[in-house]
């Protein structure tokens, strides 16, 4: 099975938020990373735009809201917030169409209870959000009003788009990226790409992209950095990023198989040299020569690029190398930092199937918690947000519910389906799929859910992956367990203090009806029927109303 290796070639990357873990990345492949910080978030000098477009919400002006990042969900609930009710405008947001770009913003959608109505898969640019969008609604979209949440800097081609399909567009920038305060590493770096000193180039976002060539034509040398980058590897972490590039008059070589940032370095670091090796030979640049002075391959000008960029296949033997640059203990050390999190449980367990994807390079990964005598989805890599909280599988049924009975680990290398336990679930799509590891959640011998991985085309699983996510489950497993006994704490508490305040309210009306404990208990139970309150709501409304006519008399 093939090793990821850079095996010393010069990597530049310019991310910023993950710079240290990618630098970490680079170096474990046997890379030398030069990292460099291209850009820093920073707030709007206004934001009455976003406050703008809560008024006209809350006035229902709108039928379709667009939502491009996951960052930009939060981003705007942080500014509406300051000038409205949350849950206001959370309801406003229910009664919308919402069309959500990738798994992110469903992600943060589905924390605040906002239901989607059309959702892309990833990768996706802005074509596969407005093509699913005239799927969605066909000619109604001509009459509809749209909003949509921008992602730091206007995407020219998706606004003119709808203003020729829509009644209305509305732009909503709530964050912005800009260029770092100190520019000089930048302006090294591309000096070092126009030497020939860097081998692979990493662009993980459009803006990276924007920022380089933005600091370059500041420079007067856009032109030199565009025939450089030519002639040594270039990979874009996807579509939109790849769409940039392209406008600069840049070729990716490829996409990896997963827009992640872990995929990303594995896969540079299996296919680097080779491509590298390829080009060189194709323009055979003399030794002597710097990246910069050689001449432009044939073609290389933007009109003329291909928009096609292959992408690594997924699911290949070759993924394999993605273990040797994220050792066991880191790994367990990400699922450890979430656990230890305040964060909500359905966040956790999210954070847990990203970690879970990163060990093992799956299609779909599902976490169940056993609730009563059903296992039940509570997280999930693919988005399945009418599925979540609500697909229920037996113990026993299935591969997933013989798991759960059995509490035994199951690996299934290929045709999965034709495995005497197995079961068909029509709203997975992902049964179809050819390979699977199932493993038990444990907390202290019991099971408390299943984890379970899907791939599309054949994978043997090793031993190190199976153990690796038996310990995974069982450190979930007591996070599970965590969550249920703190539920089932509030819930005694709530129940404590129902009981005092029933008790406090028949003292009431013994009282002042002269009636016995038990006669005063049957009359609030009457009430409860009859007004379709709780017997702690009738209770309250009687201490209440105590308390109402002591405050009078005083």
């Amino acid at each position: 099975m093939p090793h990821a290796t850079f095996d010393g070639l010069r990597v530049l990357s310019l991310e910023t938020r993950r710079a240290r873990e990618v630098e970490k990345l680079i170096r474990a492949y046997s890379g030398d990373p030069l990292v460099v910080q291209s850009m820093r978030e920073i707030p709007l000098s206004s934001n009455t735009a976003c406050i703008e477009f809560g008024k006209r919400l809350l006035a229902g002006e709108y039928d379709v809201v667009i939502f491009m990042t996951g960052v930009g969900v939060s981003k705007m609930m942080e500014v509406l917030s300051t000038s409205f009710d949350p849950e206001t405008i959370l309801e406003e947001l229910r009664k919308r169409k919402i069309v959500a770009r990738g798994v992110k913003p469903v992600a943060a959608l589905k924390e605040l209870k906002v239901p989607v109505t059309v959702t892309t898969s990833e990768p996706s640019t802005w074509r596969e959000v407005l093509a699913l969008m005239d799927q969605k609604f066909g000619s109604e979209l001509s009459s509809y009003h749209v909003a949509v949440q921008e992602y730091g800097a206007t995407n020219p081609e998706l606004i003119a788009e709808l203003v020729d399909r829509c009644a209305s567009v509305t732009k909503i920038p709530v964050y912005q990226w800009g260029l770092p305060h100190d520019i000089a590493p930048l302006e090294k770096a591309i000096h070092e790409i126009m030497d020939g000193s860097i081998d692979v180039a990493l662009f993980m976002t459009a803006v990276q992209a924007i920022h380089l060539f933005h600091v370059a034509q500041e420079m007067g040398v856009a032109e030199e950095l565009r025939r450089a980058l030519s002639h040594i590897v270039v990979i874009s972490v996807g579509p939109t990023t790849t769409e940039e590039l392209l406008h600069y008059g840049l070729q990716p070589d490829f996409e990896p198989s997963r827009p992640r940032m872990g995929f990303m370095v594995n896969e540079a670091a299996q296919y680097a040299r080779k491509v590298l090796a390829a080009k060189r030979a194709e323009n055979a640049i003399d030794p002597g020569t710097t990246a910069a002075e050689a001449s432009p391959p044939p073609q290389s000008v933007a009109r003329t690029l291909q928009r096609s960029v292959p992408q690594v296949a997924t699911s290949t033997s070759t993924m394999a190398g993605f273990r040797d640059g994220l050792a066991p203990l880191d790994v367990l050390q990400q699922v450890s930092s979430s656990l230890s999190s305040t964060d909500p449980l359905h966040v956790v367990l999210s954070r847990i199937v990203v970690c879970v994807c990163a060990i093992v390079p799956c299609d779909s990964c599902f976490l169940y918690t056993l609730e009563e005598d059903k296992l039940v989805l509570r997280a999930s890599r693919n988005p399945h947000a009418e599925e979540l909280d609500h697909l229920k599988i037996s113990v026993g049924q299935g591969v997933t519910g013989w798991v759960a009975e059995h509490r035994e680990p199951v690996s299934i290398p290929e045709h999965a389906s034709e495995d005497v336990r197995f079961a068909p679930f029509r709203n997975l799509p992902e049964d179809t799929f050819e390979a699977m590891l199932c493993v038990p959640v444990l907390c202290a011998g019991r099971v408390v859910g299943v984890l379970n991985l899907q791939h599309q085309k054949p994978y043997f699983h090793t031993d190190m992956e199976r153990r690796l996510l038996a310990t995974i489950g069982v450190l979930v497993g007591a996070e599970i367990e965590r969550a249920r006994l703190e539920t089932e704490n509030l819930q005694l508490l709530d129940r404590l203090e129902s009981r005092k305040l029933i008790d406090r309210a028949k003292g009431i009306l013994q009282r002042d009806l002269k009636i016995s404990e038990d006669e005063a208990y049957r009359m609030m139970q009457k009430e409860s029927r009859q007004r379709r309150k709780s017997m702690k709501e009738v209770a309250d409304a009687i201490v209440l109303s105590e308390s109402l006519r002591s405050s009078a008399k005083s």
